[in-house]
Order: C-alpha cells, then structure tokens, then sequence
C-alpha cells in the first residue's frame, strides 16, 4: 500500500483551518465527495460498534431551517455539503446482534465464533455500568469521526467547519429525530474557501510540542 508522504500530511493539516466564509458556487465533485462519505463510513470507533448516523443535508430548505438553530452561522447554508452528526440515544442487546452479523458475515465466520467478544460488549456498555451513560459514551466515538473526516478532507483539499455551535434540541426536532434512537451532536460543513475570507492568511496558532507532547 502507498503511503502519504509526511510533509504532504502536515501541509493539509496546517492548511486546514475553520472556515467562516464559503464560496457558495464551487461544489464538491460526486466522486470528492464519495471518498468524504467513506472517511466518515470507515472511522474508528470503540469495539467498532459505530452508534452513529451521518445525515446529509441535502435539502436548502430544511438548511435554512437549521440556520437559527446554528446561532445565524451562514457556513450552514453556503457549504457545498452540510453534515450533522449524529448518536444513539441507548444500546440493546438487538443492536449488538446487528453488528456482530455484519462483522461475521463480512469475514466470513460463523457469528457464534464472536460469544466472547458479544458477552464482554453487553457486559459493558449495555448491561454494565457504562449502559446509565451510553449516550455520552457514544458522543465521544462521534468525535473520532469527525477527526478523521476533517482530516481526510484536508487532504482531499476539501474545506470545513466543524460546528458545536448548534441547538441539538432544536436540530432534533427540524430533522425529525425526537422519536427515533438517535440525536444531534455536531455538525460538519464541507466546501470551499471564499477569496474574500482573510482567516485563511492566517497563521496557524497552536502551543509549541513542550507544552502539549510529554513523553513518559
């Protein structure tokens, strides 16, 4: 397998930034864009369970709806691709069942072989003490996903924003969500900068290695 080169690597993180204005007539290609939604279909996740769903804004009406709910933030509506992140609410035993078929069906193996590792996943998360706090466990994974699309982006040379800045409550209830198992989060925009966006001109402010890198 090819390997990205380091310098390639640190170039699109130090490119990437939070955008603030987009430039609402460039659109992200269906094949760019494709990649995006496997970034996010292929993430990492505790036990691999993935207790998400992505939902793609597709809609410029219900866009304009979630721009109130997202404190006024115009990335909502002039991103090419708006994508709200979001978690289950609880787990079951139905739901682990789910996706221990889909793992052994995707190797190959007799699902029964997986009784050791479906025991320890009930034993934790939806029998043991972590079940009374499954949804902040879940928000937690949601958050690998969303590290690793905006990376995957930056490397695609696609922009974002990742987006807290948003009323889950109001979202949940615009989206529909209130009944299902699943709620908000947060929110990622994807497109492409605006000329007219001096942000990006900016250098790229973080602290220096000795204060966040400590090697033990």
């Amino acid at each position: 397998m090819a390997t990205i080169e380091t310098d390639k690597l640190i170039k699109a993180l130090n490119w990437r930034y939070a955008v603030k204005k987009f430039d609402a007539t460039k659109k992200i290609s269906a094949g760019t864009w494709a990649t995006i939604e496997e970034s996010l279909r292929l993430s990492a996740s505790s036990y691999g369970l993935q207790p998400w769903k992505f939902l793609v804004i597709d809609n410029p009406e219900m866009r304009k709806k979630l721009t109130p709910a997202s404190y006024g933030q115009t990335q909502v509506e002039s991103a090419s691709h708006f994508v709200v992140l979001t978690t289950l609410k609880t787990m079951d035993q139905a739901y682990v069942e789910k996706f221990l078929k889909s793992v052994a069906e995707t190797r190959g193996i007799p699902v029964e072989s997986l009784d050791g590792y479906k025991k320890v996943i009930l034993g934790d998360l939806v029998a043991g003490p972590r079940a009374a706090h499954l949804q902040a466990w879940a928000q937690r994974q949601v958050y690998i996903a969303m590290g690793n699309a905006l990376t995957c982006a930056a490397l695609l040379e696609v922009d974002t924003v990742p987006m807290e800045g948003l009323d889950p409550a109001k979202y949940d209830e615009i989206l529909g969500l209130k009944n299902t198992p699943y709620a908000t989060v947060a929110a990622i925009a994807f497109g492409y900068r605006h000329a007219d966006d001096g942000l990006q001109h900016a250098k790229k402010a973080r602290f220096g290695k000795a204060d966040v890198i400590q090697h033990i």
